[in-house]
């Protein structure tokens, strides 16, 4: 049976591995400790173990949200997005577009659906029907939240795989969802949910 001093530390996600100086380097250390305090902390190397031993740090402070997956900051935003698509917005209501391009990325068709008072958009069947009329080869869709969250929600993120599913039938490809907030926009296409 194992004492339990003789157990490793439970090592944390998103840890860096560091190798500890001067261990190995001589023969007193087979007898010394790996690192000071390793007793007090239940942590005893046993003796066929190597000399040398990996400790872990972390890497820092939680990383900023603007930082994670599919987030682009404005000054980073494609002229599409910055110029085309941003000015259409309001901060007071959720607005959608449905952005069409026809094959040599020429802008077709643009198709603005307003929320309503309980803040969804739906997209009406004649929406559908104008910008399948236009001859297209590629949409966007983009929405904002104007609660200042760039993340979508489930209703979001159901949404954009419907309509591309059925964008896909009619030989069409949804290129992108954007999620427009104040300091930039969230890109289905870019976090790999598309």
């Amino acid at each position: 049976m194992e004492s339990d001093k003789t157990r490793l530390p439970a090592l944390s996600l998103g840890a860096r591995p560091r190798v500890a100086s001067g261990q190995g380097t001589n023969k007193r250390d087979v007898t010394k400790h790996p690192m000071r305090g390793s007793r007090a902390l239940g942590i005893v190397r046993p003796g066929r173990m190597a000399t040398a031993m990996t400790l872990f740090e972390p890497l820092g402070k939680a990383p900023d949200p603007s930082a994670l997956a599919g987030f682009v900051p404005c000054p980073l935003e494609d002229d599409v997005a910055r110029l085309l698509l941003r000015p259409l917005f309001d901060d007071e209501r959720e607005t959608l577009l449905l952005v069409a391009f026809d094959a040599f990325e020429r802008l077709v068709r643009l198709e603005r659906v307003d929320g309503d008072s309980s803040g969804r958009c739906v997209i009406q069947p004649r929406s559908w029907r104008t910008l399948l009329d236009s001859g297209i080869a590629t949409v966007i869709m983009a929405h904002n939240h104007p609660s200042d969250t760039p993340w979508p929600s489930d209703a979001d993120i159901g949404a954009t795989h419907d309509a591309a599913l059925f964008l896909r039938t009619m030989g069409i490809d949804l290129v992108d969802h954007l999620i427009f907030i104040a300091g930039g926009h969230f890109s289905f296409r870019t976090a790999e949910m598309l």
